[in-house]
């Protein structure tokens, strides 16, 4: 009896979990201009590979790039809310802790657009051969 409360318990717990995260999914979606832009690019980088008809790895490898994307935009959006709650005053340590988020995702973007480059301008210059 008392594994089962226990149970139900954690079952509850989790479920007000994926809810509140599935909220927090939704108020990116509908006010974050970055996350709707990442969204745009990434249909387009699965229809270009509909289009070039990637290869298994190659799939693998955009389906990360596309899901790490998307967590780094949601971690740098989180870091700011939390810092516009500390102080919504100029501060320098709350400016460097943006920046730095903000180059997080500058860095992966760079890397991705790199990986996707390798990815897909072989495939476009066989079209020119």
């Amino acid at each position: 009896m008392e594994n089962s409360k226990n149970m139900k318990h954690i079952l509850k717990r989790h479920t007000i979990s994926f809810k509140n995260a599935f909220t927090g999914l939704i108020w990116v979606l509908q006010t974050q201009p970055n996350y709707k832009i990442h969204l745009v690019i990434s249909l387009l980088v699965i229809i270009g590979g509909i289009y070039y008809r990637l290869v298994y790895v190659e799939w693998l490898t955009i389906a990360i790039l596309i899901t790490m994307g998307l967590v780094i935009e949601t971690i740098n959006t989180a870091l700011e809310v939390t810092t516009d709650a500390i102080d919504t005053r100029w501060r320098q340590d709350i400016k460097t802790a943006k920046d730095v988020s903000a180059a997080a995702m500058l860095i992966f973007a760079f890397g991705s657009f790199v990986i996707a480059i390798i990815i897909f301008v072989p495939k476009i210059l066989l079209i020119f051969n």
